[in-house]
């Protein structure tokens, strides 16, 4: 007999799909830097061979990009009853639930191209480092419900300790 993990079929918010250009955006400017930065070594010293190492990173992002926007689909969360659940990844999924009790501080990020296309990100912390979550690609509007029911909830249940 086996035993399996069942999570509650309760509805997955999603982030805003606005937050695949951020990422795209992010992605590519950081893979064209590197690809320029390893080219480097290629240009000064005319080695042929050294032309590997930038022609791979390149196809390495470019296959980034292609993922991204099933990357970002991925991303999730729901609010519990006791708990936030924070999912995301592909291949290598991550769910991490958190206690309103344990919750420390909930911060709203904003970025330059966040801010550009009206996005934010929510940081909450807790007393272990490994739970702190970011939830990114939130309407400035959806960040700033959460936090404040975040905010709530955490207080109340810390109250009730």
């Amino acid at each position: 007999m086996t035993h399996r993990l069942e999570i509650p079929n309760i509805e997955w918010r999603r982030v805003s799909p606005r937050y695949i250009v951020v990422d795209l955006v992010g992605t590519l400017v950081f893979g064209i830097i590197s690809c320029v930065a390893t080219s480097l070594p290629a240009l000064l010293f005319g080695n042929v061979l050294l032309w590997a190492i930038p022609a791979s990173l390149a196809v390495i992002f470019i296959i980034t990009l292609a993922l991204t926007p099933r990357r970002v689909r991925s991303i999730g969360y729901q609010l519990r009853d006791d708990d936030l659940l924070f999912r995301r990844g592909l291949m290598f999924q991550r769910f991490v639930a958190v206690p309103y009790g344990r919750m420390q501080l909930v911060d709203i990020n904003r970025g330059p191209l966040d801010r550009a296309v009206g996005l934010s990100e929510l940081k909450f912390v807790t007393a272990a480092a490994s739970t702190g979550v970011v939830i990114p690609g939130l309407t400035s509007a959806d960040a700033e419900a959460l936090r404040d029911r975040l905010v709530q909830l955490a207080e109340s249940r810390r109250a009730g300790l």
